[in-house]
């Protein structure tokens, strides 16, 4: 089952002083304007480089097995990045890239392609940071958007918003924010991005590719009237955090993964398309 595939299409608009007149048409895409490719287990991709995660061993989240082929991780005339969930052998394999550079503070966006509101249930697809070295100060410093039904019904909502800790142990429901009329925006090109301060954290989801007002569908903001919260990992746990501080080492992924089971029709893959990534730092 392949949940997500090109679509050629463009708005061709026509502008005059009074009036504004659109229609649609075939044409080529648009020619890439930053330069994208893989050098071994790195790709450059929105103007930055990003590692390929893969060690040939089980790593978290899922557990899973992440892979590095070509074939699962790869770019198409336009630049946009395609992430698969594939099967090698008898073995299934997910998907993660993570920036090279480290980042903090700031706006994070991601614009993306697929039938998200069509994936199978135990599939997740990540949009966040993460600091593997900040667990017990900052909850590893983790801010997501996440696309997943978590195992429930087809009808669930699949779009989150979310700052950890949230379901470690206890389940923190003040944490996360699921959009309500939130599909218009699974099926097709929308645009993700949150906001990120020692104050607050801002999520805003648009639909198409472009981050205007006019595109604006959803938004949610976490403050510090919330209370703290301790994240229980293995036997280990976290300081009380509201809103996690980013650490020295904290970048941003994306993934594409499964819960603990999987298996799809005809074992065909799954993919996604990143289209365009954008980090802006705070001042």
């Amino acid at each position: 089952m392949k949940v997500q595939y090109n679509r050629g299409f463009c708005v061709l608009l026509l502008m005059t002083v009074a009036m504004i007149f659109s229609a649609c048409e075939q044409s080529d895409p648009p020619e890439p304007t930053e330069q994208f490719g893989r050098d071994g287990n790195i790709i450059s991709f929105s103007g930055i480089d990003w590692m390929i995660k893969s060690n040939g061993q089980l790593q978290g989240p899922g557990p899973n097995f992440f892979s590095n082929r070509e074939e699962d991780i790869f770019f198409d005339d336009n630049g946009y990045l395609h992430m698969r969930i594939a099967k090698d052998g008898d073995t299934w394999y997910s998907t993660e890239v993570v920036s090279v550079d480290t980042m903090g503070y700031g706006t994070y966006t991601f614009t993306v392609d697929g039938d998200f509101q069509g994936l199978p249930n135990n599939v997740v697809v990540g949009l966040f940071t993460w600091d593997t070295n900040t667990f017990y100060e900052q909850a590893n410093s983790e801010v997501d958007i996440e696309f997943s039904k978590w195992g429930g019904p087809d009808d669930d909502p699949v779009l989150q918003y979310g700052v950890q800790p949230i379901a470690f142990s206890e389940y923190f429901a003040e944490r996360v924010h699921k959009p309500v009329g939130s599909k218009e925006l699974m099926n097709g090109v929308s645009t993700h991005s949150f906001q990120w301060t020692e104050e607050f954290i801002q999520w805003k989801s648009y639909l198409g590719a472009s981050a205007t007002e006019t595109n604006l569908r959803h938004e949610w903001t976490f403050d510090l009237n919330n209370p703290p919260r301790v994240k229980e990992e293995g036997n280990s746990a976290s300081l009380p955090i509201i809103i996690p501080a980013p650490g020295s080492t904290t970048n941003a992924r994306i993934n594409f993964w499964t819960l603990p089971w999987v298996g799809f029709a005809d074992d065909a893959p799954l993919e996604i398309v990143i289209r365009r990534f954008e980090y802006e730092p705070l001042p």
